[in-house]
């Protein structure tokens, strides 16, 4: 019973301080009444009765401190005591206390907002079940190593594969979907029967496709999205077994997708169908990406090795189909990162890097603070404070103030991830889901709590490396302001070299991404891209079933738009330049001995007037004319780069290039447009005229001399008087396009967030020498009164301190050129047209910093200049 008396007073003591004092003191007034009380009865007078009374009782205050230690927590009154003294402390020096605050929060806030979407992207991307185990499927061929596959080779790559548990192919569509009110297009994914059962994924409602459903003879079954079932079926249980007619086609609703389900290479889908294929298909119809999950035991790289045997053996197998066309497999997480890994590296090196200046800053900070402070220590230490009392409360200050920076921080950080989530454009966000997830959650801050412990500890470092208790005494003796002075000297230059050299490593790391942005958004793309305004259209119905339909309405369009107020031209394409560079052919030049070599090209369907609205570059020949339709010889018109690859040194013009589709006869070059994204290299390029190839999807394209959007608006309503059948979707300037591109995105959202944390480093790193060198002449008074008195000039004062801080910037800049030549090697796939060690960009930076420390500089050196002697030596 004792014990838990005890307990509970001493609980009772933690939350009832107040009233335990009350409590005491009406004791100890009792007591002191009862004494006085027997002194009176012995015949004393009250005043000496009271005064005897105090005497015998003993003091007061000792005898409330120790009754309180013995009843409460002696550890946490003093914390207490501490932290109230930290608070005191922090109240009375505001200016060192805000700086050293907002400097903290601003470095944890970038770390940790940086590093939630670090932890979105690379920690924890995909939802699935063992994600690990995923592996996306591709065919390589002349162009690059991630490219799609035919039907016919992913069958033989699921039967022949070993090191996979399963196997399933997808292809992203648009579906034309009917509505009472017309048609509505929808975007989704058609899919092989096991692929939800690769992924891991099961429907809340309904059932996923069984096998063989993806036959071609199967009747047609599609699963929806979480978000179609509620937005376009109401969330009805009943939706189950209802038909939707999507591309003509009638569909039965088997199952709704979880809530939250994303499949990033699709975007945003609403409809996943069943593929309706068959063995028997071309095999050199590539459209297909594929995934697979490994077996238990199997890794990557020997799935790599097995998948590019495969594709080995099919080439030897199939020469005319698969000729140059190889195996890759590569981590699902990796393909949907990207290089997004690589950008969000070098954005939390960054981060990383303005911490280590915020961190130095506020350490000089708290080194001159605990120099000012030496001598109240060495009071303390005298008065009878040990060392392990002194240090507990330099440790306080630090926890508290790294606690309130911590929390400011966070918060920050919080804020800051959702406004960077509001800025990724809704195309990225479709094929980067993970980015929305970024939150504070347990991974963040845990790393948060890390920053902040790390931070703690430096902070208590630097003032307890300053206060060795054998030097208490010495500290009495001697003015602080000499040890200060000295300690700079030693120690703050040191610290202002380092965050000198970080600043510059930012600054040129900004610049390189600034500049290779810039180089990015001004590429040759071969067209002109201001005031062309791009909108896709699906012709499907029974009214464009047929060629000569679709090339009637084609024309009409073209007329239809020309006629407008404010248009120039117009034209049609297959697929709009600056996309993603799909859409490879093979073909032969006729006349060239077979080399082995499978010969591929970006296979274009333009019609006659696109290349006039691109306003492209005819180099050789002519365009295609509206004579040129299915009875005529079929015609191609080849790009510069096919030209000098293929017909070096000769006139291409009327010589043939065979396709699966026959033979054509080459009647003009164009100039090089970038059909790939802006990075991308040019590549061999075919165009063949529409009115011969004439597809149902196609995007019209239309200049004028109005703004984009502007025209958009006509342009729409002219589709719908020609046919309200017609689906357009996608509008977009192609100024929009390049712009809001993914990899523009990437290089200005790495350039603007390295140019902030650069633009704070060299702010801090500005401030930094100017605090070194201010506080150095404040501690040099005397000295140059001396030099003064004994004849210096101001001049030659002023050069004194000048040329002290000149060695300052010269060290920390030429150590930061050093460190940015490893940090643009390292941050080099980022990079567009320029090189790590660009000159121009490491001078530029070299120059700005300089010119920005020495002009801090400047104000210590006229201050230092102007010091009067008499009054300097007065006053030591």
């Amino acid at each position: 019973m004792s014990s838990i008396r005890e307990l509970w007073c001493r609980v009772r003591m933690l939350f009832r301080r107040g009233e335990f004092h009350d409590e005491l003191a009406e004791e100890m007034r009792l007591h002191l009444d009862l004494r006085q009380q027997e002194h009176v009865e012995r015949g004393l007078t009250p005043e000496a009765a009271r005064r005897a009374a105090y005497q015998r009782f003993g003091n007061q205050t000792a005898i409330r401190e120790k009754s309180y230690m013995t009843w409460g927590w002696e550890w946490l009154e003093n914390l207490h005591q501490d932290l109230m003294f930290a608070a005191r402390q922090l109240r009375k020096n505001k200016g060192f206390a805000v700086t050293a605050i907002l400097i903290l929060s601003l470095g944890i806030c970038a770390n940790v907002a940086i590093f939630g979407f670090v932890d979105a992207a690379l920690i924890k991307p995909l939802s699935y079940e063992r994600p690990a185990q995923l592996m996306s499927l591709f065919e390589s061929n002349g162009f690059g190593k991630q490219y799609h596959l035919s039907y016919p080779d992913y069958l033989d790559w699921k039967t022949m594969s070993k090191s996979f548990q399963s196997m399933a192919a997808f292809e992203p569509a648009g579906f034309i979907r009917k509505v009472p009110e017309g048609v509505e297009l929808d975007y989704g994914m058609w899919v092989s029967a096991g692929f939800f059962r690769t992924l891991g994924v099961q429907p809340v409602l309904g059932r996923d496709f069984r096998d063989g459903e993806d036959d071609r003879a199967a009747q047609r079954t599609v699963l929806l999205s979480y978000k179609a079932w509620q937005q376009k079926f109401g969330g009805r249980e009943d939706v189950l077994g209802q038909t939707v007619v999507l591309n003509q086609f009638p569909n039965v609703i088997i199952g709704v997708l979880p809530k939250g389900f994303s499949f990033p290479p699709a975007g945003e889908g609403d409809f996943w169908a069943a593929l309706h294929l068959s063995p028997g298909d071309a095999r050199n119809d590539h459209s297909l990406t594929a995934i697979g999950r490994l077996k238990d035991g199997a890794n990557a790289s020997s799935a790599a090795m097995e998948i590019a045997g495969i594709a080995k053996q099919l080439e030897r197998q199939y020469p005319d189909a698969n000729r140059g066309r190889g195996g890759v497999a590569l981590p699902l997480t990796e393909v949907v990162l990207g290089n997004m890994r690589e950008i969000l590296l070098v954005l939390l090196g960054g981060a990383g890097l303005l911490l280590a200046i915020v961190c130095v800053n506020v350490a000089s900070l708290l080194l001159v603070r605990t120099e000012n402070r030496r001598r109240e220590m060495a009071i303390r230490g005298a008065l009878g404070a040990s060392r392990g009392r002194l240090v507990r409360q330099f440790v306080t200050e630090g926890l508290l103030l790294t606690m309130v920076g911590a929390v400011l921080g966070i918060a920050g950080a919080w804020q800051t991830m959702h406004l960077l989530q509001r800025l990724v454009p809704k195309e990225m966000v479709d094929s980067m889901p993970y980015l929305q997830v970024a939150g504070l959650n347990l991974h963040v801050l845990l790393f948060a709590l890390g920053i902040a412990v790390v931070s703690a500890m430096l902070f208590v470092a630097v003032p307890m490396l300053r206060l060795p208790l054998r030097e208490l005494q010495s500290a009495l003796m001697e003015s602080s302001r000499g040890s200060a002075g000295t300690l700079w000297r030693r120690m703050g230059a040191n610290l202002v070299v380092a965050e000198l050299a970080i600043a510059v490593v930012l600054l040129a790391g900004a610049g390189l991404l600034g500049k290779s942005f810039y180089r990015l958004l001004h590429v040759d793309t071969g067209i002109v891209p201001e005031h062309v305004a791009t909108i896709r259209l699906g012709a499907y119905g029974p009214l464009y079933e047929k060629d000569e339909q679709r090339v009637a309405l084609v024309q009409q369009l073209v007329q239809r738009m020309r006629a407008l107020p404010g248009v120039e031209s117009a034209g049609v394409v297959n697929q709009l330049p600056l996309g993603t560079g799909d859409g490879i052919g093979v073909f032969h030049v006729t006349g060239m001995p077979d080399d082995g070599i499978r010969h591929e090209a970006n296979w274009r369907v333009v019609s006659p007037t696109y290349f006039s609205t691109m306003k492209a570059t005819l180099v050789q020949g002519r365009y295609f004319g509206e004579v040129e339709d299915a009875s005529k010889p079929r015609t191609v018109i080849i790009n510069q780069t096919l030209a000098r690859q293929y017909f070096a040194g000769e006139d291409p013009i009327g010589k043939h290039v065979t396709n699966g589709d026959g033979t054509s006869e080459v009647v003009g070059v164009v100039g090089d447009i970038r059909e790939g994204q802006l990075d991308m290299s040019i590549r061999p390029a075919i165009y063949a005229p529409y009115y011969q190839n004439a597809g149902q999807d196609f995007a019209l394209v239309v200049r004028g001399e109005l703004e984009e959007q502007t025209m958009m608006k006509s342009i729409k309503g002219e589709i719908h008087t020609i046919d309200a059948g017609l689906v357009p979707y996608g509008e977009k300037s192609l100024t929009e396009m390049m712009d809001q591109s993914q990899t523009a995105y990437l290089h200005r959202s790495s350039a603007w967030l390295v140019g902030g944390f650069a633009g704070m480093a060299l702010l801090l790193g500005v401030v930094g020498i100017y605090g070194v060198i201010a506080y150095s002449v404040s501690q040099r008074t005397r000295e140059i009164g001396v030099r003064m008195a004994l004849g210096a000039q101001r001049g030659e004062v002023s050069r004194m301190v000048l040329r002290e801080a000149g060695w300052l910037v010269f060290g920390g800049v030429a150590l930061g050129v050093a460190c940015s030549l490893g940090a643009g090697r390292l941050m080099g796939s980022l990079l567009f047209g320029v090189s790590a060690w660009d000159v121009t960009t490491l001078s530029g930076v070299a120059l700005v910093l300089s010119s920005a420390a020495m002009l801090a500089s400047f104000l210590p050196a006229l201050r230092a200049a102007k010091v009067n002697p008499v009054v300097a030596l007065r006053a030591e």
